[in-house]
């Protein structure tokens, strides 16, 4: 992995979860070169302008670029891809795989002839699909392309944790696996506040309406914003990967990882707990699941294998 030196992030879309991705690695200074893409001429361009102006005020020495040319690209340690049509209220994240499809596989080709050897972290949706269709246009190992979608479901979960039982989000550990989407597995035995089982602390029915407004947790915002989605947890989860990836922190973290028959799937994407660290996913913990969690994660895997048909019908995969 190169040092912070030589590091080169590109962020890939300009729109709001991409410019704050732009900002935290750039604020964090995840590596000495931030490149922002986008199609649109000129917002990548002023956004960046933007940053490095800021950067006179809040003192990080990271470089933002913005370009249109996916040749400014090249030699990148780390990609995190959030470019596609965001949802709108009343839509599903299934309702945007074709378009958000042939954006990835744009991005995917550039991706692979002018950064073969990057790290690729995936936050467009439909998520589990759009890592999937990534890493099979770039032939790319299957560890060096992940999607953000555990990392911002489980803080979710963790935050109507901390807001149930009034306590500190600081404190709140919680997992959520499976699909990102209306079928995910929020898994309520591993989620606890400084240790102490949440299901101590609420009781059965205030924790079952957790875990659904976890599961609508994205939809809840599309509704309140009206015109467009969350966007700074995502970009939140999504540098919180990329920082484990690059500085080798081998964080803990929930991601969309290939399964090659962990918890007894194989062939797809699909949110899972894992080791990040400098050569992508290091490690995926396979936990202990009751009967119900085992049968939610085969109901999560069937619905992103209906997603992965339809995109073989669109000619896509």
């Amino acid at each position: 992995m190169s040092t912070i030196e030589q590091r080169k992030i590109t962020v890939v879309g300009a729109g709001f979860v991409g410019m704050t991705c732009a900002q935290r690695c750039a604020q964090r200074e995840l590596a000495a070169e931030i490149v922002l893409i986008d199609v649109l001429e000129g917002r990548a361009q002023g956004i960046a302008l933007d940053l490095c102006q800021a950067a006179a005020i809040d003192g990080f020495g990271s470089r933002v670029t913005g370009t249109n040319n996916p040749a400014d690209t090249a030699g990148s340690d780390l990609f995190i891809v959030t470019a596609g049509m965001p949802r709108k209220p009343g839509m599903s994240r299934s309702d945007l795989l074709e378009v958000n499809g042939r954006i990835m596989g744009e991005v995917a080709e550039y991706i692979r002839d002018f950064s073969p050897e990057a790290h690729v972290i995936v936050v467009s949706n439909p998520l589990d699909i759009m890592v999937f269709l990534m890493r099979a246009k770039t032939g790319f190992p299957s560890k060096r392309v992940v999607g953000m979608a555990g990392v911002l479901d489980s803080a979710r979960f963790s935050w109507f944790i901390a807001e149930a039982t009034g306590t500190s989000v600081i404190d709140v550990d919680a997992m959520v696996l499976g699909a990102h989407g209306d079928s995910m597995v929020p898994m309520e035995h591993f989620c606890t506040v400084n240790g102490v089982s949440v299901s101590n602390l609420v009781d059965r029915e205030r924790l079952d309406a957790m875990v659904e407004r976890t599961r609508k947790g994205g939809g809840e915002i599309v509704n309140l914003l009206k015109t467009g989605s969350a966007f700074y947890a995502p970009a939140s989860g999504a540098v919180a990967m990329a920082s484990s990836i690059l500085c080798d922190e081998k964080r803990l973290l929930p991601s969309a990882c290939y399964l090659n028959g962990e918890y007894g799937i194989e062939g797809v994407y699909t949110g899972v707990p894992a080791i990040l660290g400098k050569n992508g996913v290091e490690r995926i913990v396979e936990l202990p699941l009751d009967t119900e969690a085992r049968i939610g994660l085969q109901k999560t895997v069937g619905e992103i294998q209906k997603d992965l048909d339809a995109l073989r019908d669109l000619g896509l995969l």
